[in-house]
């Protein structure tokens, strides 16, 4: 089950483990809960001191085992074998319940140890999913921290009659108490905030209550990340407030052209430029949604940005590094079926269609890419682009061209993501040469049509372009003394991480400039 490597490595991190706690397995005969029993049996045997194993339990979902604390009333459980991605979430959920402490924030620890109620969470990952750690890490640590909150881990492809049961067609889904709560990534902040109703406002209160900064920087891509580093390194006081830190980089899956890291992958990635900006003086202030930006009443004076959640922050200058998300295709069925065949991410969700039909709406790069992918888990992919070519590199059309499973449609307009029973069950798309009508049955869609940059918020405030980016010139501003503008939210051409960076630096520098001048 584990290599001699896996083994050494494992055996390292279970030395941390300070508290005994016992591994409860319930299994069947299937070839999954042997597996199960052989990696448990190696766990236990890596740290037999602290842990006992067990394999007498009787829960309903089989295989199946949970970490139970001595002289604890915690439920932590996982369904099916937590490995490919999920083995870090493993490892982390041995610690945690060894007790070794989490890298949390203490007022996050605080505010889960102090939840009241009955939290029941069923969370179901596939093992392929970048994006499911995140919430399985947050939701096992929840269960561990509070014996309130119980969470159970379900690995969709060893319980597949739960998912169409429960027409689970993306991950990661959470359920709690039996009823859906949410899909898709989401940080223990997110998830803690949806239960502390009270949070919102004393986390409001907090923001406005802050100092004024020298520099705050809207959004914590990687533009804003470079921006922050750059102007926290010239000792000046330096804010971050992002939805989320990393942003659309978390929702990327491998990286290979980000110069000096020769391979790495989104979440990697988003957690290195935290890391990185943390280890400067910078306020990092998460699950920020900005709602407008008021320029300083006269030269010299702050500029106030106002919150989603009614705070507010001051400062000399501000950075907009805002970045942009998924372009919607925008036609009937798309939001009626989203996360019910649906999707923005071949990656995460591909595995829940294996066998089906589907389509991908695209041939851009990241079009004809989870196509690619796609045709080796799904039983056919139809690719439906409105131009009347692909527009990919050539190396990748060539490679979808050759795969037996696709099929091709161009100069071909969708139309409509058609359902039933609340899920999708085909696409309809005209020929734009003919003005025929096609309506192709399958399972599942998923949309790759590029990027819109998050700036409704500024419409009014600063300059924006047609496509509704910031406009900037050379060195980042934008028409409002102050204010300045980096990465994929602006008229900066090529929407890449490492010109993101560049960009983000940029206007850094110009933001000092900008304080030293005035």
């Amino acid at each position: 089950m584990l290599d001699d490597q896996l083994k050494t490595q494992l055996a390292a991190y279970l030395e941390r483990v300070q508290q005994p706690f016992e591994l409860v397995a319930s299994l069947d005969d299937s070839e999954t809960a042997r597996d199960m029993r052989e990696l448990l049996t190696t766990i236990q045997s890596l740290r037999s001191d602290k842990i006992t194993l067990r394999t007498d339990g009787n829960d309903a979902r089989k295989p199946s085992f949970t970490l139970q604390r001595v002289g604890s009333t915690n439920s932590l459980r996982f369904a099916g074998l937590p490995l490919g991605h999920e083995f870090t979430s493993l490892v982390l959920a041995l610690l945690w319940t060894g007790g070794h402490p989490p890298k949390v924030e203490q007022d996050v620890i605080e505010q889960i140890q102090a939840l009241e109620g009955d939290f029941n969470f069923e969370v179901y990952m596939s093992l392929s999913c970048h994006n499911c750690p995140d919430v399985v890490q947050a939701l096992a640590l929840m269960a561990v921290l509070n014996p309130q909150v119980k969470t159970t881990v379900i690995e969709g492809g060893a319980f597949q009659q739960e998912v169409t049961e429960r027409e689970i067609m993306a991950v990661p889904m959470v359920f709690l108490n039996g009823q859906v709560f949410g899909s898709g990534r989401m940080t223990i902040e997110e998830i803690v905030a949806k239960l502390d109703t009270g949070a919102a406002a004393r986390d409001a209160a907090k923001l406005s209550a802050k100092e004024a900064f020298d520099v705050l920087i809207i959004g914590g891509g990687p533009a804003g990340a470079a921006a922050a580093v750059y102007a926290a390194r010239k000792g000046i006081r330096t804010g971050v407030a992002a939805e989320r830190f990393g942003g659309q980089v978390n929702d990327t899956l491998g990286i290979e052209n980000y110069i000096s890291v020769l391979e790495t992958d989104g979440p990697k990635f988003a957690a290195a430029l935290e890391a990185h900006t943390r280890a400067y003086n910078v306020d990092i202030m998460n699950l920020q949604r900005a709602e407008a930006l008021i320029p300083a009443s006269q030269p010299g004076g702050l500029i106030e940005v106002k919150l989603a959640n009614g705070g507010a922050l001051k400062a000399k200058s501000v950075i907009l590094s805002t970045g942009a998300r998924w372009r919607n295709v925008n036609v009937p069925g798309e939001a009626e079926y989203k996360n019910k065949g649906v999707a923005y991410c071949p990656h995460c969700d591909g595995p829940l269609f294996k066998g089906k039909r589907v389509s991908v709406i695209g041939g851009g790069n990241s079009g004809v890419e989870a196509a690619i992918d796609l045709a080796g888990v799904v039983a056919h992919v139809t690719l439906v682009e409105f131009a009347e070519q692909l527009k990919a590199d050539a190396v990748l059309v060539n490679k979808l061209k050759s795969l037996p499973n696709v099929t091709i449609h161009t100069n071909a307009q969708t139309t409509e993501i058609t359902g039933a029973e609340g899920k999708v069950n085909g696409l309809k798309f005209k020929d734009r040469a003919t003005g025929q009508e096609h309506l192709v049955p399958l399972e599942g869609v998923f949309v790759q049509i590029g990027l819109v940059p998050n700036t409704d918020w500024l419409k009014g405030t600063v300059n924006l372009s047609k496509f509704g980016e910031i406009e900037i010139d050379a060195k980042g501003h934008t028409n409002v003394p102050g204010v300045f503008a980096a990465g994929d939210c602006t008229t900066v051409p090529y929407k890449q991480i490492v010109i993101a960076a560049g960009a983000g630096a940029t206007a850094a520098l110009s933001a000092f400039d900008h304080l030293i001048r005035a």
